[in-house]
């Protein structure tokens, strides 16, 4: 690849060419030449096959990227190649129309493979088939490519069709997330025809002009959407009303619906194992999930405390269970659920703490629970283990929250033990963010 292509290829373009040729006499299935390069004589002595006719933009989406693509396609090559930089997911549509326009003029689009290069484009990688591309790339050649291992494996790639279902999960960023490997493991147990993808968006309307684009079925929101996609989806449910915040959406007959799964999530890890009618419950943090954590607990009768860095911050997510919000952390025997909130912890950091180890000391019996899932146990649950307290991980959270996630967008029970199991194989494979509720 030229330089002026952005290859590495140090030699002159007679050398180039001359390579090329004679990887063409030796019998290569294909050759890639790029457009601008002016090596037309290549495409002729094949007529075009086994030649693909290549254009890089790393710039961005040009404007004129239908007059290129038909003039690429004058070539005669057998394939036509557009790899284009995207800053978000508006910036896969174009090569969406070029896909669609090419079969609606007769085309069958077999002889294209257009890719969306960076985090915002790997949709066009997972679902090639929906942006008409004969084949995608895998590996770490290139910025924003995916592994071949997790291409085949969590995403099922030979398996996707046109008409394969598509689920999300929007944020920035997301593609370190778990969820794709447990709602893929799921849609897979169940036979479902469906496929999960990271849906990096720069804005809420970003993502929802790409969802109505590509058919998008539903999707998980994470950080920072949350709020701001409740005010655009109207779905009734009075846990998003009350928090101003969803975490699930999905394809009505007349637009979208939207539901908060965190709640739940948060609670089911607890039931069973703690009475928490009356129970003294300190929260640390004042986010996103902090208020999911308050109005969880504050809807079972708990006395909720908030702590955080500024107080009238904390008091505003108290304000959600009717309890107190104060700065700093709770006294030692304030407690008896303690639940943090906040990213500390989160892996590489992995030996911070907000609480001392004899801030913990006579804790025995009482519950610890850390909404960091990476890694799986934090310093502060081994303390807390430590001392006698039961622990529960933040990877309890998520897999509850995502299986009830799947079963509203399924109508069919989740496979729990299935997606738990495929969270924790992505976790020893995968660098992630690692905070529910987020």
């Amino acid at each position: 690849r030229a330089r002026w292509e952005g290859g590495a290829f140090e030699g002159s373009e007679e050398e180039r060419h001359r390579i090329l040729a004679e990887a063409m006499e030796r019998g290569a299935a294909y050759i890639d030449v790029e457009w601008r390069a002016g090596f037309d004589d290549l495409i002729r002595a094949r007529d075009g096959r086994g030649v693909i006719v290549s254009l890089h933009d790393f710039s961005g989406v040009p404007a004129d990227l239908q007059f290129r693509a038909a003039a690429m396609r004058r070539t005669g090559a057998e394939i036509v190649k557009i790899s284009v930089a995207t800053s978000s997911l508006r910036d896969c549509l174009p090569l969406l129309d070029l896909a669609r326009n090419n079969e609606a003029s007769g085309g069958d689009g077999a002889g294209s493979v257009l890719i969306g290069m960076g985090e915002a484009g790997w949709a066009t990688r997972i679902l090639a088939g929906k942006f008409r591309s004969r084949w995608t790339y895998a590996g770490r050649a290139a910025p924003g490519q995916i592994s071949l291992d997790r291409l085949l494996r969590e995403f099922r790639f030979r398996s996707i069709r046109r008409d394969t279902a598509v689920y999300g999960v929007v944020g920035s960023p997301v593609a370190h997330s778990v969820s794709p490997a447990m709602h893929n493991a799921a849609f897979a147990a169940l036979g479902i025809d469906a496929v999960y993808v990271p849906l990096r968006a720069s804005t809420p309307d970003d993502f929802m002009s790409f969802a109505e684009a590509i058919g998008l079925n539903g999707a998980s929101v994470t950080a920072p959407f949350k709020p701001a996609l409740a005010a655009i989806v109207d779905g009734g449910d009075p846990v998003v009303k009350r928090l101003g915040a969803l975490n699930t959406i999905r394809r009505a007959r007349d637009g979208w619906t939207g539901i908060n799964t965190d709640v739940r999530g948060f609670l089911a890890p607890l039931a069973g194992r703690i009475d928490l009618a009356g129970c003294r419950a300190a929260i640390l943090g004042a986010g996103g999930a902090a208020r999911a954590v308050a109005a969880a607990l504050g809807g079972e009768g708990a006395i909720v405390s908030v702590f955080a860095r500024d107080d009238n911050q904390a008091r505003a997510v108290a304000s959600l269970a009717g309890g107190a919000g104060f700065s700093g952390l709770p006294a030692r025997d304030s407690w008896e659920l303690l639940v943090n909130t906040t990213p500390v912890g989160t892996s590489p950091r992995v030996n911070d703490t907000l609480v001392a180890p004899d801030d913990l000391a006579g804790a025995a019996g009482r519950f610890v629970y850390d909404l960091v899932y990476n890694p799986l146990e934090t310093r502060l649950l081994r303390d807390a283990a430590t001392a006698g307290c039961d622990t529960i991980s933040g990877l309890d959270m998520l897999a509850a929250q995502a299986a009830l996630q799947f079963e509203w967008w399924t109508g069919q029970p989740a496979p729990k033990a299935v997606m738990r199991q495929a969270a924790l194989a992505a976790l020893k494979t995968t660098e992630v963010s690692g905070l529910s509720g987020e």
